[in-house]
């Protein structure tokens, strides 16, 4: 009696825990699957990792650790940020600081590079001089636009804004531009005689920006050029990638603060005081390699108190050929000169 009441006793318990064995079974396996689905998943993105990074490096296999590879994918935006930086040190180095061969008379097709973007550098109140110029040697309209596409020559007239922005001064240039499409208005650049080596760096900076012309040149509002003379001129230059071309000169440097053109870092230039070798600035010209560097460090290299010898100042220490060239001495009007004042 004593040993089937033990029994039936026993079987209750056994009947009693089969839920609890079974739900422990089902948990158990809902666990397993969920670690292996874990497990899967993880090695499909090492999968993904090392696929990504062999494309990326162009390794085939790798042995990089998952951490690493996620580091250098975690790079890729960094290596858009890099590539315009890149692209801009690419423009400097193609022909500006390795020689190599002109493209302009190339026959692949491709769009024929500007032989020189000239600046007439101009102020408010000179609109008889821009009149003189447009139709002596500029031209206008389809004229000028002719010149650009059959001979290259860009030219533009360089001017600021007003102090008061938007005053009848800009207007004026506003509304010239209107019916001569023929400046380029420096917005970041307020007019005024002393700012004039700030306006020469912009203008540089910007026209090596939008053209990738083989030279560049400034002018004064007041200089006759013969664009003939230099065009033939400025081909015989093509092939040295670093050039400075210009008439010429050292002038006096005037430490006296009441003088009109007083230089303010007159003890930079010794006993002397005479400033270095530089072209005048009624008109010079910079190959493409040094209107690039001008672009690309506009914000390091300081001016002086003259523009021409800023020009002259950002070249000492580079790698550059200077021509003197008489015939950009515009001073007088000779047989074959390029330049003359009026």
């Amino acid at each position: 009696m004593q040993s089937r009441g033990s029994n039936q006793r026993l079987s209750a318990m056994l009947s009693g825990s089969r839920p609890s064995t079974l739900l422990f079974a089902m948990f158990s396996i809902v666990a397993a699957i969920y670690v292996a689905g874990r497990l899967w998943q993880d090695a499909q993105n090492r999968i993904y990792l090392i696929k990504e990074l062999d494309r990326i490096t162009g390794q085939g296999k790798s042995a990089i650790s998952v951490a690493d590879s996620l580091k250098i994918i975690a790079c890729k935006e960094q290596q858009k940020k890099l590539a315009a930086l890149e692209m801009e040190l690419a423009a400097a180095r193609h022909e500006g600081f390795v020689t190599k061969p002109s493209s302009r008379a190339s026959g692949t097709g491709l769009k024929k590079r500007p032989l020189v973007v000239i600046g007439i550098h101009t102020s408010f109140g000179q609109k008889r001089n821009r009149d003189a110029i447009r139709k002596a040697w500029m031209l206008t309209g389809a004229a000028l636009k002719k010149m650009e596409d059959e001979k290259g020559i860009v030219v533009r007239f360089i001017i600021g804004r007003s102090a008061n922005q938007g005053d009848s001064l800009d207007r004026a240039i506003i509304n010239e531009n209107r019916q001569t499409n023929d400046f380029i208005i420096l917005n970041d650049h307020v007019e005024a005689p002393e700012e004039l080596p700030k306006k020469t760096k912009l203008f540089f900076a910007h026209a090596a920006d939008n053209w990738d012309a083989e030279f560049y040149a400034k002018v004064n509002d007041d200089v006759y050029v013969n664009i003939d003379a230099l065009v033939t001129m400025l081909e015989a230059h093509l092939q040295v990638s670093r050039t400075y071309i210009g008439c010429m000169k050292s002038g006096e440097v005037f430490s006296d603060v009441g003088h009109k053109w007083y230089e303010s870092d007159w003890w930079k230039f010794g006993d002397g005081k005479s400033y270095f070798r530089y072209a005048s600035g009624e008109m010079y010209v910079i190959s493409r390699g040094l209107a690039k560097f001008i672009s690309i460090n506009r914000s390091l290299i300081r001016t002086y108190a003259h523009d021409d010898v800023s020009v002259g100042s950002w070249f000492i220490g580079l790698n550059v050929e200077y021509v003197h060239e008489p015939k950009f001495c515009c001073s007088s009007w000779t047989s074959g000169a390029i330049c003359s004042g009026v």
